[in-house]
């Protein structure tokens, strides 16, 4: 019933720029956090970024600093605006939503969209 509809990735040169957009739809309830997962080729799917309904973030310490995440409640819609990209942040970036419904939790994540960091 929820859907979520990543853009904005693409081919960047190292200490340029990219925003990830993420956006949720169908019958949402309650969202209780919403984040950026990455996963790099030969490696585990990784937290990179999540934000709370109490607009508390996290960030993984490769990407603090660099990485900022923001939301946009009225349009369901989750942001990374990623600066200073580096090669090692070549993957594949998901987004994460957690909802919570008559004290039950549900997790729902995007279709992935590339990023890739080269000369």
């Amino acid at each position: 019933q929820v859907q979520l509809v990543e853009s904005g990735g693409g081919l960047v040169q190292p200490g340029g720029s990219l925003r990830l957009s993420c956006a949720a739809s169908g019958s949402i309830f309650s969202i209780i956090a919403m984040g950026w997962y990455r996963q790099a080729p030969g490696k585990e799917r990784e937290l990179v970024a999540a934000i709370a309904s109490s607009s508390s973030t996290n960030y993984a310490d490769s990407v603090k600093g660099r990485f900022t995440i923001s939301r946009d409640n009225a349009k369901n819609t989750v942001y990374l605006q990623m600066n200073s990209l580096k090669p090692e942040d070549t993957a594949v970036y998901y987004c994460n939503v957690k909802e919570e419904y008559s004290d039950y939790r549900y997790e729902y994540w995007g279709q992935g969209t590339q990023v890739t960091v080269s000369s």
